[in-house]
């Protein structure tokens, strides 16, 4: 499977590298992550991560008393929900707002794409702040929240625990964040990285499906000459501790129907897929809503650039602000309101906590090409669903939205807020590559928004 940048971990054994020959694939690696918990498997949450960040002035928190350089020309409308206003492009999603909690005093204090990603992403600030382009890699290492669910809760899943899908976040130039995988807590326990662009016809993930001159009966074979090799006393000893049934599960998984089940688009009817939206981050999303049902608890979705857009495609909207929230909102809103339905309409939403969320936000005035800068002072984060108070709003920006006036909220908090709603408890504990046991998360929940 296709994997982020590597980290500092030994290769796979001589076992290892039997099974991974014999099969083609890499999928024991993703199998290896220790038991460190023994709870029941959680609530899902799906994280919708928004490359380059949309403006929280044109979203979640409008200032249609602000003067015109700081308005904008978008206007605002109505909601659900009496007395709160959203951005005038986000009308599919005015209708859900009973099912939302809106964060509107996020802040990370950051204005560097990948150092502030990094701080949403891990929930650690990066050391230094304010730095684009950084690599991942010691010192900042700490664990993505996949690589953290993927560590505790991996032992409860056929499926890998976390899945991120269809890219990495990277800048232009293919230069990936760091804090998107496990970190210290090793290759094991990263997120399965799907590249995959489940809009082009038949969508198939790299790697899940048998190599084309491996047939059924052949598959079947080298599961028994695994078996028998393990009878010997060589096999024991080079299966020593946990990595035999790592190699039986990589086996298990690769034959699963419930991950073909998981990935197989072509089930969908037309309609469905339609009502997602035919772009690759709305059927991604799909993606996603079908592996909550398969069981995995966390989902990373990341938005990918749309074509024939400006400003690349993605949401660093430095230039033409509202063309681009004209031209890709009604991408980002037709995915996130029909994820919100589908999974009301099947049961699952109050299972299921639907995150919207970038690394920061846009500069409270426009600039002289009629764009919005970076800026990571204050910004908003929307959630839906599984345990949060829908229709509610906590924490206010100024009236610009330039800066917390209340309630403001760290990505410490939030991360401690998602862990909540995944039934992680607060004393939960990782260990880093001296053995130090760490709490996962050194935020509060953030109580206004959570249902009882």
């Amino acid at each position: 499977m296709p994997a982020l940048p590597p980290q500092r971990c030994p290769g796979p054994n001589r076992r290892e590298a039997l099974a991974l020959g014999a099969l083609g694939l890499t999928l024991p690696n993703l199998l290896k992550a220790r038991e460190a918990s023994g709870a029941k498997r959680p609530k899902s949450v799906i994280l919708l991560f928004l490359l380059g960040a949309p403006p929280q002035q044109e979203t979640w928190d409008p200032k249609p008393e602000s003067p015109a350089e700081a308005r904008g020309d978008l206007g605002v409308i109505r909601t659900a929900t009496p007395g709160l206003i959203i951005g005038e492009t986000m009308v599919k999603t005015s209708k859900w707002t009973e099912k939302i909690a809106i964060l509107r005093a996020v802040s990370t204090n950051d204005n560097a794409h990948s150092a502030s990603g990094y701080y949403m992403t891990t929930g650690v600030p990066h050391a230094p702040m304010q730095v684009e382009n950084a690599k991942p890699g010691a010192p900042n290492d700490w664990p993505s929240m996949g690589g953290v669910v993927r560590k505790l809760l991996q032992p409860n899943c056929k499926l890998p625990a976390a899945v991120t899908l269809p890219e990495v976040s990277a800048n232009d130039g293919n230069l990936t964040w760091p804090g998107q995988d496990a970190g210290f807590l090793g290759r094991a326990a990263d997120p399965w990285l799907i590249n995959c662009e489940p809009e082009k016809g038949k969508f198939e993930v790299p790697g899940l499906a048998l190599p084309a001159d491996l047939t059924s009966a052949r598959f079947d074979g080298r599961k028994g000459l695994l078996a028998a090799m393990e009878r010997t006393g060589r096999a024991r000893e080079a299966a020593s501790g946990t990595e035999g049934a790592h190699v039986h599960r990589a086996f298990e998984m690769i034959s699963s129907p419930a991950a073909r089940r998981a990935f197989d688009l072509d089930s969908e009817g037309t309609r469905e897929r339609d009502r997602y939206g035919r772009s690759r981050f709305g059927q991604s999303c799909l993606v996603a809503r079908r592996l909550v049902e398969a069981g995995v608890p966390l989902i990373r979705v990341n938005w990918t650039r749309l074509p024939n857009c400006p400003n690349n495609g993605h949401w660093d909207t430095h230039s033409k602000n509202s063309e681009s929230m004209k031209k890709m909102m009604p991408t980002l809103v037709t995915a996130y309101t029909a994820l919100l339905e589908d999974l009301s309409d099947r049961g699952m939403l109050d299972d299921t906590l639907v995150v919207w969320m970038a690394e920061f936000g846009r500069t409270p005035r426009l600039n002289g090409g009629g764009g919005r800068d970076h800026w990571g002072p204050v910004f908003s984060v929307a959630l839906a669903g599984g345990g949060v108070k829908g229709g509610a709003v906590y924490g206010a920006s100024d009236k610009l939205a330039a800066y917390p006036k209340d309630g403001r909220v760290s990505p410490q908090d939030l991360h401690a807020t998602i862990y909540h709603c995944l039934g992680i408890p607060r004393d939960a504990e990782i260990h880093d590559g001296l053995g130090r046991p760490l709490a996962v998360s050194r935020g509060e929940p953030v109580k206004q928004i959570l249902g009882a």
